[in-house]
C-alpha cells in the first residue's frame, strides 16, 4: 500500500470532481503558475488499493517545471464511486475509463499518461484500446511506473489471493483490522486515520475485481511495443517485489523505452522518492 506523506493537497491544486462520457471521477488538479505554465497535461492513475495521493508529493514538483497533472481515483477508489459488480471493473472498462478522462482534460492536445503498477498496466489497455479504435492516439508519451510486462510476482500474487478471499466473507473495516495486525509499522508523517478513511472508499468489488486482474495479466509487451509514435518510459525503484528490477529492465528495452531506476525507491517512488522521481519524468515529458 502507497503511502503519501499528507492527504493534503499543495497550494497549486485543488480537490475537484472530472466530469466525462463515462461517469464523474474524483481528482486532484494541479496548475503551474501562469508564468511557467504551457509546458503540456499530464494523466496520473495511481495503483492497486491506493489513490490520487499517491502522487501528492510530486505535484509541486510537476507544477514547477510547467506542466498541468490531474491525478485520479479510478472508479470505485476511494474519492470515485462505483457499483458492486464486478464486471464494471474489467480491465476494458476501466481503459475506457481512462480515455473518457483523457478527452475531458487534453483541451491543449494530447496527454501524457503515466501509470503506477496496477494504473500502469490499466493505461497499457487505454493505449492499445485507442490504437484499435483508429481514432488519432490521444496520448502524447506513456509512462510505466513501477508496472511489469505480465502478472505480478508468485509472493504478491498469494498477499492477493489472500486479501480478496478476506474481502468476499468480510467487512471493510475488518479486511483493514486484520491488514494492520500483520503489517510492520514503517516511517510516515501521514495520519493512520487517512489510510483508514481511504481503505474503508474503496469499493470491495473494485478490489476484488483489479486484485485478480493483477494475477492473471499476460505479457503485452509486443504489442506495446508496436504502436506506432508513441514514446515510452519505464521508471521504477532500484528494489521491487511485484516485478523484480530485471524484469522491469528487459520489458524497457523489449519497448525501446527510455529506462530511469530512482535510487532509494521501492516500489512506489513517486512515494518513495517524490522529487527525484519528478524530475525523471519531467525530463521526459519535456523531450516531447
Amino acid at each position: 500500500m502507497s503511502r503519501p506523506p499528507t492527504f493534503a493537497p499543495p497550494s497549486c491544486a485543488r480537490a475537484r470532481t472530472l466530469r466525462t462520457s463515462r461517469g464523474d471521477f474524483a481528482v486532484l488538479d494541479a496548475r503551474p503558475a501562469e508564468a511557467r505554465g504551457g509546458a503540456g497535461t499530464a494523466l496520473l492513475l495511481p495503483g492497486f488499493t491506493g489513490s490520487k495521493e499517491d502522487f501528492i508529493a510530486m505535484l509541486d514538483p510537476l507544477t514547477g517545471a510547467g506542466f498541468r497533472v490531474v491525478s485520479v481515483d479510478g472508479r470505485g477508489q476511494f474519492e470515485s464511486d462505483g457499483p458492486s459488480d464486478g464486471h464494471a471493473y474489467s480491465q476494458d472498462e476501466l481503459a475506457l475509463d481512462v480515455l473518457a478522462q483523457v478527452e475531458a482534460v487534453a483541451a491543449d492536445g494530447p496527454v501524457h499518461l503515466l501509470g503506477h503498477s496496477l494504473g500502469g498496466q490499466i493505461a497499457r489497455a487505454a493505449v492499445l484500446k485507442a490504437v484499435a479504435g483508429q481514432a488519432p492516439l490521444p496520448f502524447r508519451t506513456l509512462t510505466l511506473m513501477a508496472s511489469g510486462p505480465a502478472q505480478i510476482s508468485p509472493a504478491q500474487q498469494e498477499k492477493v489471493r489472500l486479501l480478496t478471499e478476506a474481502l468476499s466473507v468480510l467487512g471493510m473495516d475488518e479486511v483493514w483490522e486484520a491488514m494492520r495486525a500483520f503489517e510492520t509499522p514503517e516511517e510516515t508523517d501521514i495520519d493512520g486515520r487517512d489510510l483508514r478513511r481511504r481503505w474503508l472508499r474503496h469499493n470491495p468489488a473494485q478490489l476484488i475485481t483489479t486484485g485478480r486482474q493483477l494475477t492473471v495479466e499476460p505479457d503485452r509487451v509486443d504489442e506495446l511495443a508496436a504502436v506506432p509514435g508513441l514514446p515510452v518510459h519505464v521508471v521504477s525503484g532500484e528494489r521491487d517485489d511485484t516485478w523484480p528490477v530485471p524484469l522491469l529492465d528487459d520489458m524497457a528495452k523489449r519497448l525501446g523505452a527510455r529506462r530511469t531506476v530512482v535510487a532509494g525507491a521501492d516500489h512506489s517512488p513517486n512515494t518513495d522518492r517524490p522529487r527525484e522521481t519528478s524530475e525523471a519524468v519531467a525530463g521526459f515529458w519535456a523531450g516531447h
